[in-house]
């Protein structure tokens, strides 16, 4: 199902609202406003297999754009808003944007985006903006009436890259219709979570982000009411749960220590009762964090592990995992091969040994966009329907999943995946620095944090006011949230005689205090 068969149903069913009130959106409204901005694309030249793209805050407005896409055979990415203008600018280029759309909150972004890449329709949300149409204006004089064809479109979202670039996530366009069934996150989460008509779904993180945008969609397809945080607030969260009875959540380990960290009088003012499944996922849950959850919820919490790139999924509730601490669970999308990286043909190990993690499918489940080079390395060199996305883990004899490493050092911070390369390749640029290491180090709020790890350049010494001058030049070039929140020197980076860095020893001095 799709907004517009519950718009005839229960029209003025609230399908999404911010939690503060601000705004709203009925299933009516929703399925207008997007129907409307479907035809205006469709009528200056988009079409199916294209791409369109939206920069904005977390808004109702989201769903306008993102339905508009699903149901004309687009392809819609959403822009992470802290993302630089060389990174929009990529992303624009490599996934061939026919349409960009920019909130007001964002018009200096657009603004530089519209001057530096060639995109030919652009449409501001809620907001005046040279050289882009009104979005409110393009619906208003469009004609509403029912579409003829409703092919369903595609999310194509970006993750960063080893290499510093993002990388598109492209998987086929579905062969059906915008109503019919057929997606395989409603099939695999919707009976599992109970997600109906009834479901109230508190979405506290950003809608660029896979989960959260596919969750709600996925509340949206089948009626629910989607209840949407303009940003995460830990007592805000709290908050929103009771108010509007909110029934499903979804979140990452950081927003539970956070929502941990508040006094006790604080927590223990909301009435969360109403909370049947809270789900998490991105990023690792230390076993203590989420223990002290279940105690404070009840056994409503619900994991799953998977990737932008729904290679495979697996899924443990609160009553196996404390059997069990620190699984992820079971497959329940693809079949789990775990396989020796580093033998000939790789392998696949036996129970309880770690190796890299691959689901099987039945046929190659996504590509990376204009990168064949990448997505063959995801794939077994002997089995192209195995994938992995570098992850380093066992299985137990029953078949429950336990992570335990990462193939390459990627960072995850707050639920966020960042690659080191990015900041390594910026900080080498710099006239102090002579060898550096980006790595992530434990952090208890947010998992982990990016620091660098810097050899001065000769006659140079490390002192905190380079530190502040080497973060600074890093968050000046990349977005914030990659750029190192630390920086130690050392006399000497640990290599091997060929010149390779031995990353791991230092993530391991430093896990080790």
């Amino acid at each position: 199902m799709y907004p517009g068969t519950h718009a005839a149903t229960h029209p003025d069913k609230i399908a999404v609202t911010l939690a503060d009130g601000g705004e709203a959106l009925t299933y009516a409204e929703l399925e207008d406003r997007s129907r409307r901005l479907a035809r205006a694309l469709q009528e200056r030249g988009v079409q199916r297999g294209d791409c369109i793209a939206l920069l904005s805050e977390n808004s109702t407005r989201y769903f306008e754009v993102y339905w508009a896409a699903m149901r004309s055979g687009f392809y819609f990415t959403a822009l992470n808003t802290h993302l630089g203008v060389a990174e929009h600018e990529h992303i624009i280029e490599d996934s061939g944007v026919k349409a960009l759309l920019v909130s007001g909150q964002y018009a200096e972004m657009g603004a530089t985006l519209a001057k530096h890449t060639d995109v030919p329709v652009r449409i501001s949300v809620g907001a005046q903006l040279d050289g882009f149409e009104d979005l409110d204006a393009v619906q208003a004089a469009t004609s509403d009436a029912p579409l003829e064809n409703q092919p369903a479109g595609q999310d194509m979202l970006y993750s960063s890259g080893t290499t510093g670039k993002p990388k598109g996530i492209r998987t086929p366009l579905p062969d059906r219709q915008v109503d019919e069934p057929g997606n395989p996150l409603i099939v695999t989460f919707a009976p599992r979570y109970g997600f109906s008509e009834e479901t109230v779904y508190l979405s506290p993180a950003p809608l660029y982000h896979a989960a959260p945008l596919r969750f709600c969609a996925m509340i949206q397809s089948l009626g629910g009411t989607v209840v949407v945080l303009p940003k995460f607030d830990a007592e805000g969260a709290l908050r929103a749960i009771e108010e509007h009875r909110a029934t499903h959540s979804q979140w990452v380990p950081t927003m539970f220590v956070r929502m941990l960290k508040l006094p006790a009088e604080v927590r223990e003012k909301y009435d969360v009762s109403s909370m049947r499944v809270a789900v998490h996922a991105a990023a690792p849950c230390p076993i203590e964090v989420k223990q002290q959850m279940i105690d404070w919820w009840g056994p409503v919490l619900e994991e799953y592990y998977a990737a932008t790139e729904v290679h495979g999924i697996t899924l443990i509730d609160s009553h196996e995992w404390v059997q069990r601490p620190g699984t992820v669970g079971k497959a329940a999308l693809g079949v789990l091969r775990v396989c020796d990286p580093d033998a000939e043909g790789q392998p696949e190990v036996p129970t309880g040994v770690d190796g890299l993690v691959y689901f099987e499918r039945d046929a190659m489940p996504f590509e990376y966009h204009n990168d064949p080079v990448k997505t063959r390395e995801a794939q077994h060199p002997l089995h192209p329907t195995w994938t992995t996305t570098g992850d380093v883990g066992h299985v137990d004899e029953d078949g429950y999943l336990y992570l335990t490493d990462r193939r390459s050092f990627m960072i995850i911070s707050g639920g966020a995946n960042i690659y080191p390369q990015e900041a390594e390749n910026v900080l080498t640029m710099h006239p102090a620095v002579q060898d550096v290491a980006v790595i992530g180090v434990p952090d208890p709020e947010m998992g982990e944090r990016v620091k660098a790890v810097v050899q001065p350049a000769p006659g140079v010494v490390g002192s905190p006011e380079l530190e502040r001058e080497l973060i600074d030049y890093v968050r000046e070039r990349i977005a914030h949230y990659k750029a190192p929140r630390s920086v130690d020197f050392l006399s000497e980076l640990p290599r091997t005689p060929t010149g390779k860095l031995i990353k791991g020893t230092l993530k391991k001095q430093y896990a080790q205090g």
